[in-house]
């Protein structure tokens, strides 16, 4: 793949994830929202926010979604701007990792401890592995260039 479709892909996916992760701050506060996603026993946004269980160190789960989405939007602009800089391209993996790995352990505590899930929840950590996806292949792209022979030939070994 090009390197410019690895960051439509960061791009998509921390875009459509900030969306899902606003609309989950807003079901906190109007009840209809929650409603409007709770398919039935299982499916159900309202089952996990009633569950007592939508915080992490006391900080509720969608803040996470949204502050998290908004830093892989900022760092992947800052890896397209300072290309040339690998260190960038690691930081938007590292940021990735890192919320794939919360989105991860949302997802256990949802199905196995609360015992339904979440559509919407859902949709942000689909997004997350998404933007991770073009992370990973940008990271990928930047190791090889970073470890090129000056005439153009990996380095062996």
């Amino acid at each position: 793949m090009r390197t410019r479709s690895f960051r439509e892909l960061v791009y998509f996916g921390g875009g459509l994830g900030l969306i899902a992760s606003v609309y989950a701050a807003a079901e906190v506060h109007d009840a209809s929202l929650s409603k409007a996603c709770s398919f039935n026993g299982v499916v159900s946004c309202n089952l996990i926010l009633e569950s007592g269980k939508t915080t992490v160190l006391g900080i509720p789960d969608w803040s996470f979604g949204v502050a998290g989405f908004a830093l892989i939007l900022v760092v992947g602009a800052l890896a397209e701007w300072y290309r040339r800089d690998p260190r960038v391209t690691y930081a938007l993996l590292a940021v990735t990792s890192l919320g794939v790995a919360l989105a991860a352990y949302l997802l256990y505590v949802e199905v196995f401890e609360i015992g339904g899930i979440c559509p919407v929840c859902a949709t942000a950590y689909f997004f997350g592995v998404v933007a991770w996806c073009g992370a990973v292949g940008l990271a990928r792209k930047a190791y090889r260039r970073a470890h090129r022979t000056p005439s153009g030939t990996p380095e062996p070994g």
